[in-house]
């Protein structure tokens, strides 16, 4: 027979509220966020061309090598953030409120090479920003069932 508790959120079963879903869609989100990041910056680093502004068009004046190292970087942590996020760890949530934040700040610097894409990026991070800031306790290890 489950076994029912009442929270301040509402009634659970097992541990688990019915917000536990807004983290696990913030996990996947920073998940595809990082890929998308990697994409962009092995992209930035094999192909200059593939962008509308030259590198000093940018907000930022830096060659498309230093950013696409930059976003890489970015998309590998996201990617590991992810999975720490998706498990319940604390420090990841942390991490991926500061990688999110960060992450829409560097596609607002990016924005003149690649419009569409770096709006799309912007608005998913600031929907990920939302689920682990509003509901990030709902996972954590200690609600975890079993």
């Amino acid at each position: 027979m489950a076994e029912y508790t009442h929270t301040t959120r509402g009634v659970t079963r097992g541990g688990w509220s019915g917000w536990t879903g807004w983290i696990i869609f913030a996990g996947v989100m920073l998940l595809l966020v990082g890929f998308f990041q990697a994409i962009e910056g092995l992209v930035a680093i094999f192909d200059d061309g593939y962008y509308l502004v030259g590198a000093d068009g940018l907000v930022v004046n830096v060659d498309y090598d230093a950013w696409g190292w930059v976003h890489l970087g970015f998309g590998v942590v996201a990617v590991l953030t992810a999975l720490g996020l998706m498990t319940g760890n604390k420090i990841a949530r942390v991490v991926g409120v500061i990688l999110a934040g960060l992450s829409a700040i560097l596609n607002l610097a990016f924005i003149a090479a690649y419009p569409v894409w770096s709006l799309i990026v912007i608005a998913v991070n600031v929907l990920v920003i939302y689920a682990i800031v509003v509901h990030g306790r709902e996972l954590e290890r200690d609600n975890v069932p079993g």
